[in-house]
C-alpha cells in the first residue's frame, strides 16, 4: 500500500489547530516539528530546560499529513484551511509513502561500528565482528544514540581518551544508554543515567541489562544529588544554554565536563556562557558537531 504525505509551513499560533483540521477533514494523521531543527535557531523543545520561557510551540512549524494514496489532498487541504478561516490553502509538498517492513528498513541502517580498537557498538540484530572488543549490545528503540551520529561518537572518543576507570559518570540526556554502558564497559565504578523522556529511560535500562551493567538510570523527576568525576551531556545547544550552572555543580573540583550536540558555530558562544565555571575548549569536531570539554577548578 501507498500513502502520500504533504508538508508544509505554518506558525505556533496556527500549528495545532491545524492539525486537529486536517484530521477532521480526513488525514491519517498530522505531525508538528521544529522547521529549524539542526540549525542556531532551534527552539527548545518539550519538557526541556528553559521550555517556561520558549513559544508552546516553535514559531516555524512544519507539519506532515499523512493521507491515503487517492485521497483529494488538494481539496482536503483548502478545507482545513478554511476551517481556520484562513485567506488561502499554505503552499504544501508532496511525496508517496511507500508500505514496508519498516522494522528490517531500520535495523539495515544500523551495522557494528568501530569507535577504536578496543571499543565497538554492536546493534542487537548483529554479530559482533570481534569478540574480543569492548562490545557495546544496542537496540536504540524509541531512543536517541545508535553511535552512528557525529555527536555520539565524539562522546564515546573522549570517554575513552579520558579513561573513566574507576571514576564516577553522570551522562546527562542518556537517551539509549550508549554512553553510560561505554563508562561502565571502561571501568567506571559509580554511573548515572537521566534523561526527560519516560521511553529513553526504559530503552536504556534494557541495554544496561543485554550488556550485565548497572548503571543508576532514572527521569529528572528524581532530583539529582553529589557530584562526579566526570559528566557528559550529548544534548543541543539550547539545554546546554540554561543548564550551564546545574550541569557545573555536578562536576566535582578536579573532574571534567564534556559537552556535544553543538554545531561548531556555537562554540564560541557555549565556552563563554560555561566560563564562569568551568573553562572549555574544543577538543573534538565532525561533519560540522563541536565536542567542548574542559577540568573544573580545584578552588
Amino acid at each position: 500500500m501507498t500513502w502520500i504525505s504533504a508538508a508544509f509551513l505554518t506558525n505556533a499560533a496556527r500549528a495545532e489547530a491545524f492539525c486537529d483540521a486536517l484530521l477532521e477533514v480526513g488525514a491519517l494523521s498530522a505531525s508538528m516539528e521544529d522547521a529549524d531543527a539542526g540549525t542556531p535557531e532551534e527552539k527548545p523543545q518539550f519538557g526541556e530546560p528553559d521550555a517556561e520561557n520558549a513559544a508552546i510551540l516553535w514559531e516555524h512549524t512544519r507539519i506532515v499529513a499523512l493521507f491515503a494514496k487517492n485521497a483529494p489532498i488538494a481539496h482536503l487541504m483548502e478545507a482545513a484551511a478554511k476551517t481556520l478561516c484562513l485567506p488561502a490553502t499554505p503552499v504544501f509538498t508532496l511525496d508517496e509513502v511507500e508500505e514496508e517492513n519498516w522494522v528490517a528498513r531500520v535495523q539495515a541502517q544500523f551495522a557494528p561500528i568501530r569507535i577504536s580498537e578496543r571499543l565497538w557498538i554492536v546493534p542487537s540484530w548483529h554479530e559482533s565482528p570481534d569478540k574480543t572488543a569492548l562490545n557495546l549490545r544496542l537496540n536504540p528503540g524509541m531512543a536517541f544514540g545508535t553511535g552512528s551520529h557525529p555527536t555520539t561518537r565524539l562522546c564515546l572518543e573522549w570517554l575513552e581518551r579520558e579513561n573513566p576507570a574507576g571514576k564516577t559518570v553522570l551522562d546527562y540526556g542518556c537517551g539509549s544508554g550508549i554512553l553510560a554502558i561505554a563508562a561502565a564497559k571502561l571501568g567506571a565504578t559509580r554511573i548515572t543515567g537521566v534523561d526527560i523522556d519516560p521511553q529513553a529511560i526504559v530503552t536504556a535500562v534494557r541495554n544496561a541489562e543485554k550488556n550485565a551493567v548497572a548503571i543508576d538510570f532514572h527521569d529528572l523527576s528524581v532530583p539529582l544529588v553529589g557530584d562526579y568525576d566526570q559528566v557528559l551531556a550529548n544534548i543541543l545547544a539550547n539545554p546546554l544554554r540554561m543548564l550551564a550552572p546545574a550541569l557545573s555543580t555536578r562536576v566535582r573540583p578536579g573532574g571534567s565536563l564534556a559537552l556535544s550536540g553543538i554545531l561548531l558555530e556555537q562554540a564560541t558562544e557555549l565556552v563563554d556562557i560555561y566560563a564562569p565555571w568551568i573553562p572549555l575548549v574544543v577538543t573534538g569536531a565532525l561533519d560540522g558537531w563541536a565536542l567542548l570539554s574542559g577540568v573544573k577548578p580545584s578552588c
